[in-house]
C-alpha cells in the first residue's frame, strides 16, 4: 500500500478527488435537513431527496459515456460547474420556496453530479504502468478513502448546519462540490486521459454490452439491497427498543469496520479473482444475517456491526478492479457508473422491502433478508463466473467491440 502512495500523483489525486466526493457523500442527508428548514416538510424534504438521488443514477452512465467520447477534463469541469452552481441556487432560495423549484435545482445537482469516481478508477492502469498487483492495490486503497468521505461527509456538513444554518451549508457543499471537482480536473493524469479506442472498424458500444460488467453491475444491485436494508433494520431495532439515539453511532461503528478491514485489504494488495469474490460476498452474507442475534443490545449490535463492515470496503475494492479489466475498449467509465447505478438501484430496492419487513416482523426478520441478499450476489458470481474472468470479453477480446 505504500509504495503504491509513494507513486507520483496518486496521493494528489486521491485527496483532490477525495475532496469533491466528501460534498457527495454529504449531499443527500443535508438536503433532507435544508428543504425541511425551507418547507417545514418532510414530505417535501424526501421528495427532493429521491429526486436528486434518481436524477444521480439515471445520468452516471450518460456522463461516463462523455467522458469516454471526449476524456474527463470538458465533462468534468461542466458538470462539476453545473451541479456546483445548482447548490448554489438552491441556498440562495428563500424560506417558502415552491416545491417545485426546490426539486427542479436538486434534480439538476444529482443529474450533472460529476463522475468523479469512475474518472479516478480509469486513471489507474496508465499511472501506474500496467502493474496488476499495484493496480488492485490502488483500487482497495480507495475503498478505504471512500469510506472516509461517508462518515465525514454527512458529519461535516451536518455539524456546519447545526452551527450556522442548513442554507450556508448547502453553499458550502456547492462550492466544495465545483471547486473540488475542477482542482482533480486540472491535474496532468487527468488531462492526458484518453480512452482506448473501440477495434478497427467496429461500432462502439455500450458498456453493457461486456457480459462481466453486467455480472458486476447484477453483483453490486444486491449489494445494495443488502446494505440499505441493514440501514433500516438498525434503524428499526433501535427505534423498537426505544434507543433511536443510538442509531447514528451505530452506522458509524459499521463504517468504522468497513475502514479497517479495507485497510487489511490494501495492505494485502487488494482480492484476486473471482474466488476471493464469492468468499467475500458470502462473508457479508454471513455476519450480516448475524446481526438478528443481537436483539436490542447496543453493545452486541455494535460488536457485530464493526465485524460485519469489515468485508464492505474490501468488496468495493475487488469489484472495482475486476470492472476496469473487464470492461471493453473505450467504455471503462461508462462501466463503472453503471456499477454506481445499480448499486444506487438496489439500495433503492432494499431499503423499500426491509422497511415493509421491519413492520410486517421486526428488524430480525429485515437483518436476515438482508444476509440473504449476500446469498444472491454469491451466487451471482458463482453463476458467472467464466463472464468475470474475461472469458470471450472486455480487456480479452477486443473483437466483442
Amino acid at each position: 500500500m505504500s509504495s503504491v502512495l509513494r507513486h507520483p500523483g496518486v496521493a494528489r489525486l486521491l485527496a483532490l478527488n477525495v475532496l469533491a466526493r466528501v460534498a457527495t457523500a454529504g449531499s443527500s442527508v443535508l438536503l433532507v435537513v435544508f428543504v425541511h428548514a425551507v418547507t417545514g416538510s418532510f414530505t417535501a424534504a424526501g421528495i427532493v431527496a429521491a429526486g436528486n438521488a434518481l436524477a444521480t443514477a439515471g445520468a452516471a452512465p450518460l456522463l461516463g459515456g462523455l467522458v469516454d467520447r471526449r476524456g474527463q477534463t470538458v465533462v468534468l469541469a461542466a458538470s462539476g460547474l453545473a451541479a456546483g452552481t445548482a447548490f448554489l441556487a438552491l441556498a440562495a432560495l428563500p424560506d417558502g420556496a415552491p416545491l417545485g423549484a426546490l426539486l427542479g435545482l436538486a434534480t439538476l445537482a444529482g443529474a450533472t453530479q460529476p463522475p468523479l469516481g469512475a474518472c479516478l478508477r480509469t486513471l489507474w492502469p496508465d499511472l501506474l504502468g500496467g502493474d496488476r498487483d499495484a493496480v488492485r492495490t490502488a483500487f482497495a486503497l480507495e475503498a478505504v478513502v471512500l469510506e472516509l468521505t461517508y462518515i465525514s461527509g454527512p458529519l461535516g456538513f451536518l455539524t456546519l448546519a447545526a452551527l450556522t444554518s442548513p442554507r450556508l451549508s448547502v453553499a458550502v457543499l456547492g462550492a466544495v462540490m465545483g471547486a473540488g471537482t475542477l482542482a482533480f480536473a486540472a491535474q496532468g493524469p487527468s488531462r492526458a486521459w484518453r480512452p482506448a479506442p473501440p477495434s478497427a472498424g467496429a461500432r462502439r458500444r455500450s458498456a453493457l454490452g461486456a457480459p462481466g460488467v453486467r455480472a458486476i453491475a447484477a453483483i453490486m444491485f444486491t449489494v445494495g439491497v443488502l446494505v440499505a436494508g441493514v440501514e433500516v433494520a438498525v434503524t428499526a431495532a433501535m427505534s423498537d427498543a426505544g434507543q433511536a439515539a443510538a442509531t447514528g453511532p451505530l452506522l458509524a461503528v459499521w463504517g468504522l469496520g468497513s475502514l479497517l478491514g479495507g485497510v487489511v485489504a490494501a495492505r494485502r494488495g487488494g482480492a484476486r479473482g473471482v474466488g476471493d469474490l464469492v468468499l467475500l460476498l458470502l462473508a457479508l452474507a454471513v455476519t450480516h444475517a448475524v446481526l438478528a442475534a443481537a436483539g436490542a443490545s447496543v453493545v452486541a449490535l455494535a460488536g457485530l456491526l464493526t465485524v460485519a463492515g469489515a468485508g464492505i470496503a474490501p468488496l468495493f475494492g475487488a469489484t472495482g478492479a475486476l470492472t476496469g479489466d473487464l470492461a471493453l475498449p473505450g467504455t471503462a467509465t461508462e462501466a463503472f457508473a453503471w456499477t454506481t447505478t445499480a448499486l444506487a438501484a438496489g439500495v433503492a430496492l432494499g431499503a423499500a422491502l426491509a422497511g415493509a419487513l421491519a413492520d410486517a416482523g421486526g428488524a430480525g426478520i429485515a437483518f436476515v433478508a438482508s444476509g440473504s441478499a449476500g446469498v444472491v450476489a454469491a451466487a451471482i458470481a458463482l453463476v458467472t463466473a467464466g463472464a468475470l474472468r474475461g472469458s470471450g470479453t472486455g480487456r480479452a477480446s477486443t473483437a466483442a467491440c
